[in-house]
């Protein structure tokens, strides 16, 4: 079997009107990046691409994918996603942005996690929304759970911004896209605590079903872990994509960096 066509793109960063303000140049220069970052999410969408076309639809519905961010992806930038399988075809696709990022994708069922495990919570009101501190982020903590309408008629917007065209993700009976369901899960931190900068260093999803027009997609959300490396400040948050509030559509394990470390200042 053919290894997988090489996928190239122009990297967009698509949050210059978020609230974090790392994909701002100004505020990620004061981190030491050379301008705003490509959202982490963003490139995990981009990741998707060889992904779907090597296994097809059925990926969207029982397949898994690891991917791990390594260094920043700026706007302008030219990529290209590499992927490569093993001897048949039906192993592990290793996926890699040269110097950037690197994964993995697996086309295997696996049972979804018990939902009594997940258990809803309310959110917290958005302008009085808590600090990220080693309480308000202790393992184990449950998430306000968000909840929102998938809206096919909506897709377009995000699918332009992504630059991605596949078939399965616009028209009559489109899906989700797995980046977009992965950018919902995303917000169960951003919108539970006060967050300044920040930046998705790693996500690990397994799919169990798609996503479609009208479904109801809610995310419930629970701190896995909390930990500091190289002084950043981490967060691993173990998330459960549902359907209609019973369906299990993507577990999600999701690590960010909620507090970086600054920029060291010049000596004189």
């Amino acid at each position: 079997m053919t290894q997988p066509a090489p996928y190239r793109l122009v990297a967009r960063n698509d949050a210059l009107a978020s609230e974090n303000k790392i994909h701002d140049d100004n505020v990620a220069r004061s981190y030491g990046f050379a301008g705003g970052l490509v959202p982490g999410v963003t490139v995990f969408a981009y990741m998707t691409h060889p992904v779907v076309d090597h296994f097809g639809p059925a990926w969207l519905e029982w397949g898994a994918m690891r991917a791990r961010f390594l260094a920043p992806v700026y706007d302008g930038e030219e990529i290209t996603v590499e992927a490569e399988h093993g001897g048949n075809g039906n192993g592990p696709l290793r996926l890699s942005i040269a110097d950037r990022a690197e994964g993995e994708a697996t086309l295997a069922p696996a049972d979804p996690p018990h939902l009594a495990a997940y258990p809803v919570a309310a959110m917290p009101d958005h302008a009085a929304r808590p600090a990220p501190t080693a309480e308000t982020l202790a393992p184990g903590t449950v998430l306000g759970t968000l909840a929102a309408h998938y809206r096919a008629d909506r897709a377009p917007d995000y699918l332009d911004l992504i630059d991605d065209h596949v078939h399965l993700y616009r028209g009559d009976g489109a899906v989700a896209h797995p980046g977009w369901l992965l950018r919902f899960a995303n917000y169960a931190l951003s919108e539970n605590v006060r967050l300044g900068p920040w930046i998705h260093v790693e996500s690990a999803v397994q799919n169990f079903r798609d996503v479609h027009d009208g479904d109801e997609v809610s995310a419930r959300a629970r701190v896995a872990d909390r930990f500091e490396r190289k002084g950043h400040q981490l967060v691993t948050l173990d998330v459960l994509l549902l359907v209609d509030g019973e369906h299990p559509a993507m577990h999600v394990r999701h690590t960010a960096i909620y507090k970086p470390r600054k920029k060291e200042p010049a000596s004189a």
